[in-house]
């Protein structure tokens, strides 16, 4: 059943309180805070959490206890700006995965900004995406799958694996996706009253330490501006709420002018990330996910 109108604006009203009460100045204890939530809400004993080693990086293997399908993987880039989240705290987008699919999920700990601005964190994803193609996985046996930065990260790979000639992942899910640093979209503007995760001085602030005097036009960057000529399918979805909207949308209208097979879903009255919230309506959106991926 859905939500009415009032019950949708109590909800906003408290993820805003809860953002704000993790939307620390201190990025250390903002991480931490993440961790917490992440392992209080994500954690399920209908999944197995292992910790990986990749090269120095540290990544988290998600493992759905009943029968899985072993051919196949998804590769989750966890959001948070480029300077915040983890693959704990992406447990509430991963295990639902897991369970939906059938399938192993690793998620990795890239370099996170201020300490590690771009590349770093493309850096990290081709170091996750080669540690799969070395261990026995092809490339059609991945799945690619992110939130917001993540999502942005998701669609970076795909771009450094198109660049180098190398083949390209099964299918993309990205939820909430960044698409565009440079912020052309009209819902930025058009939503900032509505959106209770984000605003435009969040964002500029995670701009900043990511990408300091970077060319925020650069498809590495902002993937909006890329080449998805060949690109896999993709799936797409976000919450009418959010300030991001327009580059879930934007996207949306670039990839199906390459011909590129896409769908994206705007859920009605939703947030940023709305995926994350222990709601039906986030519980069915990445059943949609998982369906999407077993479909391909």
């Amino acid at each position: 059943m859905a939500i009415s109108e009032k019950q949708n604006l109590g909800m906003m009203n408290l993820i805003r309180k809860v953002h704000g009460l993790v939307e620390r100045p201190d990025l250390n204890r903002h991480r931490q805070s993440q961790d917490r939530i992440g392992a209080l809400l994500g954690t399920e004993k209908s999944a197995s959490y292992t910790p990986v080693t990749v090269e120095g990086m540290e990544c988290e293997w998600v493992r759905p206890a009943r029968a899985r399908r072993r051919r196949q993987v998804i590769l989750y880039c966890h959001g948070g700006g480029y300077s915040t989240g983890s693959a704990v705290y992406a447990r509430t987008l991963t295990t639902r995965l897991a369970e939906g699919t059938g399938m192993d999920v690793l998620c990795f700990n890239y370099r996170l900004a201020p300490e590690h601005p771009y590349p770093a964190a493309a850096e990290d994803a081709v170091k996750a995406w080669d540690y799969l193609m070395q261990i026995g996985y092809g490339a059609r046996d991945v799945f690619v799958a992110g939130d917001s930065a993540g999502g942005n990260l998701a669609l970076v790979l795909t771009l450094l694996l198109k660049e180098r000639e190398r083949f390209l992942p099964a299918a993309l899910v990205l939820l909430s996706p960044w698409t565009d640093l440079t912020g052309s979209g009209k819902s930025y503007e058009s939503k900032k009253e509505l959106d209770p995760v984000l605003d435009r001085a969040y964002l500029d602030r995670m701009i900043g330490n990511y990408a300091d005097k970077q060319t925020l036009s650069d498809p590495c960057i902002s993937p909006l501006f890329g080449d998805f000529c060949g690109f896999p399918p993709t799936y797409i979805q976000a919450g009418s709420n959010e300030i991001l909207l327009s580059d879930a949308e934007l996207l949306y209208k670039r990839l199906k002018k390459e011909n590129v097979p896409v769908r994206i879903d705007v859920y009605k009255g939703m947030w940023h990330v709305f995926q994350m919230s222990p709601l039906k309506v986030s519980a069915e959106a990445l059943e949609k996910c998982a369906q999407f991926i077993l479909d391909i």
